[in-house]
């Protein structure tokens, strides 16, 4: 149960709805159990959703793949069930299986940057940033260094909240966070 339920549908204001219907448009995405409850507040919402222009670049720089893979890290690093289950659910459309990546060494050391950052708060070991650092300019740290932080902010929202896992995500849920 969360411990604020997602904005209800005779509340939006005329303005949310604007941003709602804009934010699908523009991501072809859906408003979320998680999207649904930063609707209290647009401030929010429009902070949290910068989460997508900013995923579109590590995109570029890293790949697809990798960039999935990172978020995912974090997320299961966060323990955060939401995204965890988010990402998990496109590596196993995608034909994979999340308990059995075959990693590049790139991709090893990109999930272990990651993984760092969400279980140590960014208070990484030199040899974790630097193996990572070798591959990427200081502008590309700084995108996969932000994307990561705002992927822990993410996670640590959802769990605050308790976001009740949206309908589509259930049957991706891993066994660690049956609910």
């Amino acid at each position: 149960m969360p411990r604020i339920d997602p904005i209800a549908s005779q509340n939006i204001s005329p303005d949310l709805q604007v941003a709602f219907d804009k934010h699908v448009h523009d991501y072809s995405a859906r408003i979320t159990n998680m999207k649904a409850t930063l609707g209290h507040s647009m401030l929010a919402f429009t902070v949290y959703m910068q989460w997508y222009p900013l995923y579109e670049k590590v995109k570029q720089i890293i790949g697809e793949r990798p960039a999935c893979l990172f978020a995912w890290s974090v997320s299961t690093s966060s323990n955060c069930p939401l995204c965890s289950t988010f990402f998990r659910k496109i590596i196993i459309d995608k034909g994979e299986k999340p308990e059995e990546l075959a990693l590049s060494d790139y991709e090893s050391k990109l999930l272990d940057f990651g993984s760092s950052i969400a279980l140590h708060k960014g208070c990484i070991a030199n040899h974790i940033y630097n193996e990572l650092a070798q591959y990427h300019n200081e502008e590309e740290m700084v995108v996969l260094i932000a994307f990561a932080g705002q992927m822990i902010a993410t996670n640590v929202f959802n769990n605050v909240i308790e976001t009740e896992i949206d309908p589509y995500l259930t049957s991706y849920l891993p066994a660690k966070f049956n609910l």
